[in-house]
């Protein structure tokens, strides 16, 4: 019985909720999987998951020993990137949030890049879109946009973010184009909801706000461009989602001349990580590539 295959298996079947899942992203069949599972429970005469035909979750001994197996099993998993380090290579597999939208357009394919750099890494990549503790949801890193601060974690600026005033031309046709802050207020205004309704502006006197009056509110990036691109109102909209549909004239900027305070993308890190040699070169390279690339400078979240 290979009892780190099984562990491992028990943190993976944690965190997908199916043996179907964990057997997709590892290549095998979901009765090698759910063997694993059952041999790990055998060893500790006691089950890890309540399973129905419909989902599976965590038992209460389950609930109790996941955080530790992933602590033996990173520590495991840091002493044999220690010991390879002497060939010069990067060896380890890192746990990795990112919000879902920049995730899926950007993120995950840079780290991707970054595994084929160095073939020896192996990378959970989770797309998630609420706050992270990564230090309490075992994660080497999570990155994200929202002013997040936990004790034992330190947060690492990747790149600034930028956001536009956006709006499709049959919207102002039908409804005007506003020319100052407080116009907006007579008009339909699409919200992420991170952000949410209260938009303030850089401006030569200072910091302007203005309560919008939501006519859609998502927490989706795609969505709110979609509905603006469909006239459907005036979206603050990150710039990488914008830039398309301004290209093609299905957006136009509404008073270009004001500015949204910057954001920043950022990395979230415990403590107890940073000086392991994958994370740091991780965080290097992603600051490297998201300035050098401008994915995210003069982007959004």
């Amino acid at each position: 019985m290979d009892t780190l295959a099984n562990l491992q298996a028990f943190i993976a079947v944690a965190d997908a909720g199916s043996f179907s899942e964990v057997g997709r992203r590892l290549q095998l069949a979901p009765s090698v999987i759910a063997k694993r599972i059952d041999q790990l429970e055998w060893r500790i005469k006691a089950p890890l998951f309540v399973r129905t035909t419909r989902k599976l979750s965590l038992t209460d001994v389950g609930e109790r020993y996941l955080p530790l197996v992933r602590t033996l099993v990173r520590q495991l998993d840091d002493t044999l990137a220690g010991m390879a380090q002497a060939s010069g290579d990067l060896e380890g597999h890192i746990r990795v949030k990112v919000p879902t939208t920049l995730g899926t357009l950007h993120l995950s394919e840079l780290l991707q890049r970054f595994m084929r750099e160095q073939p020896r890494i192996s990378m959970d990549i989770v797309l998630a879109d609420r706050t992270v503790n990564p230090l309490e949801e075992g994660f080497d890193l999570a990155i994200g946009a929202l002013p997040e601060l936990y004790g034992q974690v330190r947060d690492f600026a990747l790149a600034p973010i930028r956001r536009r005033l956006c709006a499709a031309p049959s919207y102002l046709e039908r409804r005007g184009t506003p020319t100052r802050v407080n116009e907006l207020v007579d008009h339909d205004c699409l919200v992420f909801m991170t952000s949410g309704s209260f938009w303030e502006f850089d401006t030569p006197q200072g910091l302007l706000g203005v309560e919008v009056r939501p006519k859609l509110k998502t927490n989706d990036g795609v969505a709110l461009c979609q509905a603006c691109v469909q006239g459907m109102g005036i979206g603050m909209i990150s710039d990488y989602l914008a830039a398309p549909a301004l290209a093609r004239g299905e957006l136009v900027e509404v008073m270009p001349e004001l500015k949204f305070p910057d954001i920043w993308l950022k990395a979230l890190v415990p403590v107890q990580r940073l000086d392991v040699p994958r994370i740091s070169m991780l965080l290097q390279w992603l600051s490297q590539h998201l300035q050098l690339e401008q994915i995210v400078p003069e982007a959004g979240a």
